[in-house]
């Protein structure tokens, strides 16, 4: 039984370096590939001789309308949307694959290590 439990001790913390490796390398390509597209600016500002795009659902106007018609929960819900949408394009992607891997790595991590705890506790018993 404790070859079992070893065995699968040592597959767990494999996994999870697996899924942590794998998780930064796609992620800093992701990263390297990709770009901030802006389609959908309806136009520029210029600061300081940059360009800034002025995208449709940062508008003033956009914005009163939104809250005109459903409220400040309209607008709060719209930005978390937009935030949450923004997550899975682009160099953020990137963060977020980073981000889940390493979650997913380190919850492999804890259950190999609980794993190891509870064994020790069965030989002290």
């Amino acid at each position: 039984m404790r070859r079992k439990t070893a065995i699968l001790q040592i597959r767990l913390y494999l996994i999870g370096a697996f899924i942590f490796l794998t998780g930064l390398m796609g992620a800093v390509s992701v990263y390297l590939m990709a770009t901030d597209d802006s389609s959908d600016a309806v136009g520029y500002e210029f600061v300081d001789g940059k360009a800034y795009p002025i995208l449709a659902h940062e508008s003033k106007a956009y914005r009163h309308d939104l809250e005109r018609f459903g409220g400040k929960a309209a607008v709060m819900a719209d930005e978390l949307n937009r935030w949450f949408a923004g997550l899975w394009q682009g160099k953020r992607l990137a963060c977020t694959l980073a981000v889940l891997s390493t979650g997913a790595a380190l919850a492999f991590f804890w259950a190999a290590r609980r794993l190891s705890r509870t064994r020790a506790e069965d030989r002290d018993s």
